[in-house]
């Protein structure tokens, strides 16, 4: 644990200048930023006495062994900074509002010739309309199996798709009439792309007008005595309104809203979100982040609407956003505004409802907000509890001086020893941080075995943390050390850095001299793990010896009796079965088994397709890409005729037959075998 005063910059030398700060660690890692209408004002609170500050504040000053600024102009370009900083550096001890799942969205894919509706979870992709996030995706689909029944829109994947138009027969959807059936061309595109956009305005809230019309279409049905027309259009009429039921109107002026309300306690803070459309609730998600310090109300709307809006993009950003509270100061509201207006590329409207309707939804926002922080209370002291006594369990039954807060996990994968490759993950304070993963394809003799892999992948992963190199001569497997970077001053940000050096001028080169960023590999763990017996782990021994890393400790893990090995050791230790300890090293060995395997299957896609593919005169690179997308693998690729390739977008009749004539004499690739057992295996072993 750091001393503050050790680092505590010298009096008089912080500015009073508005600005933006950052506090790192001894490794050089940011771990948190701030801003400040006066810079000397907010730090000097920070070196107090320690008995004063908030737990977190305490937890996060005390880690820390420098501070540095930035001094700028204005609140806007305070908030920019801050929020490029947190989004560059993703700082442990600023409030992140991260979700806990991957909300459902219900999704038009008009950028298709034939768009369709379905579900989908997470990036969204341009050409596709979203509607949502919904809370589980059993509603889309019930509210979407409504929908079909008036708009009968194509909701099949590609090769159910491709399958019906193959065989000139539609799937069970267009038997009972919830698909129009362009696949057979029951519809034509055009007609479809219609049907399309009267389900794209129904969910964009125009739901009054289109269910006036269906009801003046069933009058003038029933006056002209097509009664089953008219009770047709009555089902219809039923559809549409137990779907809208799910979305009762809250803001009678059918307004686009956001509307955002949280609960705090001193340690945490639970964000909800309703998401508004014209007058109807349509989608609403949640958040829960620890506190970094004190903050108040408008400092956490303020952070959670950067983050939000920052990261979603500006086409996501409403006409209207309701909040609990607005920033301490004028001019920070102010600021927030211009910036959210920048972000979406017209006025906004930021304030806090004082009566009516909207007020009335802030207060459910709110009680919603309360249940989940209640709720992730009664969670979160188990789940803290756990993961603490699963890393004690690891120190002390390997005997470490310290719990292994940063976890590194090595695994290899191969097929008969083609494509081999190597994965490392990463587990800080008990939990995956995927953002350190790293891949490696291993070269050369190595592959030969997984001994000679591990030792490889962790040779160039400790040599690339020291030198900075990949491959670097045995000779300069040496830590290198360089002058500390002396402050620069421009005329328009200054920035100041004090402590943390490791001697004098001299420090670790951790600092990329030509990007100014922390290299990749550059902070080594608390535990490395292997997926395997004695021979992997006595392998990444050695490595690990040779390059310069002798005191950081190695286990490996296997997998037939979960023993841990430690290395030069003829017995393995035997964790009790209900241990956390165990439980955690075994998440860490199958994730990075799992990160492996991935890789390892991309590489062999790859190569398997392009292989082929590549013998083929005159089908380059775009062709090659169009025709797997046509088709969806290299297989149907095979089995496809000369005339259904010359469907594929440009690929002509001459090109096609060429393609079909190599595949056909193409011969069939060797089965694959697992070089242990001498099992045959199946594409997806």
């Amino acid at each position: 644990m750091a001393d503050p005063s050790t680092y505590r910059p010298a009096p008089g030398s912080i500015p009073v200048d508005p600005g933006v700060y950052r506090f790192s660690d001894a490794d050089g890692r940011v771990i948190y930023v701030g801003k400040a209408k006066s810079l000397r004002s907010r730090l000097s609170s920070y070196f107090q006495d320690l008995a004063a500050l908030h737990p977190r504040t305490l937890a996060m000053v005390t880690t820390a062994s420098k501070v540095e600024w930035t001094v700028v102009r204005t609140e806007v370009e305070a908030l920019q900074l801050e929020y490029s900083w947190i989004k560059e550096y993703d700082p442990r001890f600023n409030v992140r509002y991260r979700d806990d799942k991957s909300y459902p969205y219900l999704a038009v894919t008009l950028n298709e010739e034939y768009p369709r509706a379905l579900v989908m979870r997470g990036a969204k992709k341009r050409g596709i309309r979203y509607f949502g996030p919904y809370a589980h995706a059993w509603a889309i689909r019930e509210t979407l199996d409504q929908l079909l029944r008036v708009f009968p829109v194509r909701s099949c994947s590609k090769g159910v798709f491709n399958r019906s138009r193959q065989i000139g027969r539609p799937c069970l959807l267009g038997y009972i009439g919830k698909c129009s059936a362009p696949c057979v061309e029951r519809v034509s595109a055009d007609e479809h792309r219609e049907i399309v956009e009267d389900l794209v305005a129904f969910l964009d809230g125009k739901t009054t007008t289109y269910v006036k019309r269906l009801e003046r279409e069933m009058k003038a049905a029933a006056a002209e005595l097509d009664f089953e027309r008219a009770a047709r259009l009555r089902d219809d009429i039923a559809a549409l309104e137990r779907a809208m039921e799910a979305n009762a109107v809250v803001l009678g002026d059918g307004t686009d809203a956001d509307v955002v309300a949280l609960a705090d306690d001193p340690l945490e803070v639970a964000v909800q979100i309703f998401y508004v459309r014209g007058g109807r609730v349509r989608g609403q998600r949640g958040w829960v982040a620890d506190k970094a310090e004190d903050a108040s109300p408008g400092e956490l709307v303020e952070r959670f609407l950067l983050q939000l809006y920052g990261e979603t993009g500006g086409e996501t950003v409403p006409r209207e956003i309701l909040v609990p509270a607005m920033p301490d100061d004028d001019e920070e509201a102010d600021a927030l505004r211009e910036l959210l207006a920048e972000l979406r590329g017209g006025k906004i409207e930021l304030r806090v409802p004082q009566r009516g309707d909207k007020r009335s939804l802030l207060e459910t926002v709110s009680r919603n907000a309360a249940q989940t922080l209640k709720l992730h209370k009664s969670k979160r002291a188990s789940d803290l509890t756990t993961r603490n006594r699963a890393l004690e369990q690891i120190q002390e039954a390997l005997e470490l001086d310290e719990p292994p807060l940063r976890i590194e996990c090595y695994d290899i994968s191969n097929l008969a020893g083609t494509e081999v490759v190597g994965s490392m993950v990463v587990f800080e304070d008990g939990l995956p941080r995927k953002s350190e993963y790293r891949k490696f394809a291993v070269r050369g003799e190595s592959g030969t075995d997984d001994v000679a892999a591990i030792r490889e992948v962790l040779r160039r992963r400790f040599r690339r943390a020291i030198t900075g190199a990949d491959d670097e001569p045995e000779a300069e497997d040496v830590p290198v050390l360089e002058p500390a970077p002396e402050a620069t001053h421009e005329p328009a940000a200054e920035t100041q850095e004090t402590g943390g050096d490791d001697g004098p001028g001299l420090r670790p080169s951790r600092i990329d001299p030509e990007t100014g960023k922390v290299r990749r590999f550059a902070y080594t763990p608390g535990l490395v793990v292997v997926d395997g017996g004695q021979p992997q782990v006595n392998a990444a021994r050695q490595a690990m010896d040779e390059s310069g890393v002798p005191d950081i400790p190695v286990v490996g893990l296997a997998k037939r009796l979960e023993e841990v090995w430690p290395p030069d050791s003829d017995d393995p230790l035997i964790l009790p079965r209900t241990s956390e300890g165990l439980y955690l090293l075994q998440r860490v060995r199958d994730e990075a088994h799992r990160f492996a395997i991935t890789f390892h299957r991309q590489r062999r896609s790859k190569s398997m397709t392009d292989s082929v593919l590549d013998t083929v005169p005159g089908l380059g690179p775009a062709r090659r890409k169009a025709l797997l997308a046509h088709f969806g693998s290299l297989k149907k690729v095979r089995a496809a005729s000369a005339e259904e390739i010359a469907e594929v977008k440009g690929i002509g009749p001459g090109l096609a037959a060429t393609i079909a004539e190599t595949l056909s004499q193409g011969k069939a690739s060797a089965p694959a075998v697992n070089t242990a057992t001498g099992e045959v295996l199946d594409a997806e072993s």
